[in-house]
């Protein structure tokens, strides 16, 4: 039996089945060459048949015949001698087409076959294609390129992070291209089942608003064409649909609100119809998984009494909204809408939401709360969409205020050695231990810090700072320098992994992302001595000739790798170094929102515009 274990799956993770999804036969009928050669024969001889035998009936059978026809419009002779001349050449025609098939080889007739297919699929893409989408005004873009630090030291240091990411690039080009992620030690690809069994080429939609921030223009390009002519969301593959969305709704509409290329939107909104099918439960609350070509769903077999999870499907509405905005379509914006107004009526536990809900009766399962894996995304959701809105929807505003105050409440404590951690509840129980997916945490509370109740913005600025400096020590107590997946926080132990299946690092992005936001807010010049730590560990210890890999125990001197370079090292840990080390005119905070894979979009000042869908003007 495949147990649950901690996957590396994006920006904000949840737990997944070990990879290796079985993969879906595609039955084609196709005719056998001697079966093609009995038709074509059997075809010629009733062609011969059936002409022949007109011309042996008796002239008056002729004439009726010619006539009924004719519909009754060929009377004199010369029209009848015209039709039998017309049928002769058919006749002549038909057999000596037939002749020909039959002296073509095995070869050109496989090739003339696939050219009629293919036929067939174009003119059926013509018909069914998508529908333009209606011209909209594009956000205020501000500050997409350059953002050249200034200072020569920590322009060398931004240039080094620029070259990791064309290693970790050339090396998925060179040996993963097309496949999911890449395999750097076998230099070979890599799909896990997030993905289901498809090669949807996420490593190249996940890198492309990377590639272009940092001006690498020509293997943004590259990544374009594949997308153009390769990218198709046809097949018969189960995927996730958080992952799918966060990593290829949010690659696809950052990399066309960067460079304006109409076939980022154009696949993000085909991408996006496959999966509001997993939206049709009794309760509008969508299931993890869609098949992609049937539109069938279903939910984790690990989950919670076959549970939806908070993090995935309260991780919808940045790259909804902006489906909505983009196609005209309601549909995206009151599917998002109707998750939260549930969310609204139902009774929270202390306050907090538990991290698992039935999409079938739409009620909680398990008590277990996190800001970690399985919740974080949720939280982080509810504060961005506030200020993509521009800070014009509060309901946001004041259902993510109510959720932090008692996560303060419940969830956060400070150590015996004074660090501040943020724990798990489960089952009215906190248990004292933190991932490295929950240092996103800081980041979160110093961006929600302006607009904070009670005037609170300076503490929460400050717990952002605690965070910030607790995930560090998580990083400097090992002997890599890089964090462990989770640490614990007793028995005399702080911020150090106690079980072997918790000490490794995947190249997640979440501690360097707090940096850099505590940086952006406070320019302390600490976060970028931490974030260059980070950046000298990862070159050192995850880079290989074929990539970068993550490795399976961050406290051993001689680790061993796990041979997988994520898509999201390139979307998230290498863009937040390269932000790190930017001035703040590269993607200003008060234009651009980052989706939790790290994909900026802009900040709609919609003004008195409402968007399709909604009751309200935003």
């Amino acid at each position: 039996m495949t147990t649950p274990a901690l996957l590396p799956l994006s920006g904000r993770r949840i737990p997944t089945l070990s990879p290796g999804a079985s993969s879906f036969p595609h039955h084609r009928a196709t005719l056998r060459l001697s079966e093609k050669f009995i038709l074509l024969l059997i075809l010629s001889a009733f062609i011969t048949l059936c002409f022949g035998a007109f011309f042996f009936l008796p002239d008056n059978s002729k004439h009726k015949l010619s006539c009924r026809s004719a519909s009754s419009t060929v009377s004199s002779s010369d029209s009848e001698e015209s039709l039998r001349d017309k049928i002769r050449a058919d006749h002549e025609r038909a057999l000596q087409e037939a002749k020909e098939k039959l002296r073509k080889s095995k070869e050109e007739l496989k090739a003339e076959i696939q050219t009629e297919k293919t036929k067939v699929v174009e003119d059926l893409k013509k018909k069914d294609g998508p529908k333009p989408l209606p011209p909209v005004p594009m956000p205020k873009l501000v500050g997409v390129n350059d953002g050249d630090p200034g200072d020569p030291d920590t322009k060398e240091k931004r240039d080094k992070i620029r070259e990791m990411m064309k290693h970790a690039w050339d090396s998925y080009r060179q040996y993963g291209w097309g496949h999911n992620e890449l395999k750097p030690i076998a230099k070979k690809g890599h799909s896990t089942n997030i993905f289901g069994n498809s090669q949807m080429g996420a490593t190249i939609v996940d890198a492309l608003d990377t590639l272009y921030i940092m001006g690498l223009h020509d293997e943004f390009k590259d990544g374009q064409e594949w997308i153009k002519q390769n990218l198709d969301f046809s097949v018969n593959a189960e995927v996730s649909v958080f992952e799918v969305n966060i990593r290829f709704i949010g690659g696809l509409l950052a990399a066309y609100y960067l460079s304006g290329q109409e076939v980022f939107k154009v696949k993000a909104v085909q991408l996006a119809e496959k999966l509001l099918p997993a939206f049709n439960t009794p309760t509008g609350i969508p299931w993890a998984m869609v098949n992609l070509k049937s539109g069938v769903g279903r939910n984790w077999g690990w989950a919670s009494a076959g549970s939806s999870i908070l993090a995935e499907f309260g991780t919808l509405h940045m790259e909804f909204v902006h489906l909505t905005y983009l196609t005209g379509n309601p549909a995206y914006y009151q599917k998002v809408m109707h998750i939260r107004k549930l969310l609204a009526k139902m009774d929270r536990p202390n306050g907090l939401y538990p991290n698992y809900l039935n999409p079938r009766t739409g009620r909680w399962g398990q008590h277990h709360t996190s800001v970690g894996g399985l919740g974080d995304s949720f939280y982080e959701y509810l504060l961005k969409a506030w200020l993509m809105s521009d800070k014009t929807d509060t309901e946001a505003r004041k259902t993510y205020d109510d959720a932090i105050e008692a996560i303060e409440r419940h969830l956060i404590r400070k150590s015996n050695g004074g660090l501040t951690f943020i724990g798990e509840w489960k089952n009215g129980h906190l248990e004292r231990k933190m991932g490295h997916l929950t240092c996103f945490a800081g980041g979160m509370f110093a961006l929600g810090a302006d607009g904070s109740p009670d005037d609170k913005a300076g503490h929460y600025l400050q717990l952002g700072a605690e965070i910030a400096h607790t995930c560090h020590e998580s990083y400097d107590r090992t002997v890599l320098k890089l964090g462990p997946e989770a640490f614990k926080f007793d028995s005399g132990l702080e911020a150090v992994a106690v079980r072997q299946n918790e000490k490794y690092y995947i190249l997640r992005p979440e501690v360097i992302e707090t940096y850099w936001y505590m940086w952006r807010f406070t320019h302390d010049p600490k976060y970028r001595q931490w974030g260059w730590e980070a950046v000298q560990a990862i070159d050192k210890y995850c880079r290989v000739s074929g990539g970068f890999s993550g490795v399976k125990d961050v406290y051993s001197s001689n680790p061993t790798y796990d041979d997988v370079q994520q898509s999201f090292f390139l979307a998230e840990t290498l863009k937040y170094l390269y932000l790190l080390f930017s001035s703040d005119e590269l993607l200003p905070l008060e234009n651009w929102v980052f989706n939790t894979e790290a994909h900026p979009l802009p900040v709609l000042h919609l003004g008195n515009i409402t968007l399709p869908g909604s009751e309200t003007q935003r």
